[in-house]
């Protein structure tokens, strides 16, 4: 496993839905609550909130909180780049960066997550690449689960620990 590359993943599913309603459910407040978080709050670059529908620019700062956890297991970071219809990338805390992709291959629309600049301690090894390469494929699974059968599987029990939904 030495020539293993532990900086970096990729993660990818296709989910039938539009390029648009795909890149809304990155790049707004009201997206991410849908599947991913609990609580998503994006900062203009003045510390002004953006509204639940307004899609984040670059500079923008987020606040992220999750179902199954209490309010103190928050992430923070910034809105590194995005180009407003299929690809965004964002500082995800201390974990490296994270890029998002919408593509069509073979007539199937595809979301496609890197994670890169992963520190390779052991730390960084096991908490961010095993880890948030497990917490990716879920919450990947669950936005193609809400987007194609409006099926929401995550826990939102914070008393439930150590299941993967969550």
């Amino acid at each position: 496993m030495a020539d293993f590359n532990w900086s970096r993943f990729e993660v990818r599913i296709t989910v039938k839905a539009s390029p648009r309603d795909l890149y809304k459910a990155w790049s707004t407040r009201k997206g991410m609550e849908q599947w991913f978080l609990r609580m998503s709050e994006y900062k203009k670059s003045d510390g002004t909130l953006r509204a639940p529908n307004e899609d984040v620019e670059p500079g923008d700062t987020y606040r992220w909180l999750w179902h199954g956890y209490p309010d103190d297991t928050v992430e923070t970071g910034s809105i590194l780049d995005c180009n407003g219809k299929d690809q965004l990338k964002f500082k995800f805390g201390t974990a490296g960066d994270c890029i998002v992709n919408i593509k069509t291959e073979e007539g199937e629309n595809i979301v496609e997550l890197t994670q890169e600049n992963i520190p390779t301690d052991e730390a960084g090894m096991k908490n961010y690449h095993l880890g948030c390469k497990t917490g990716w494929t879920f919450y990947l699974a669950n936005l193609k689960s809400l987007m194609e059968g409006g099926i929401d599987l995550r826990n939102k029990n914070e008393k439930i620990h150590r299941v993967i939904n969550s």
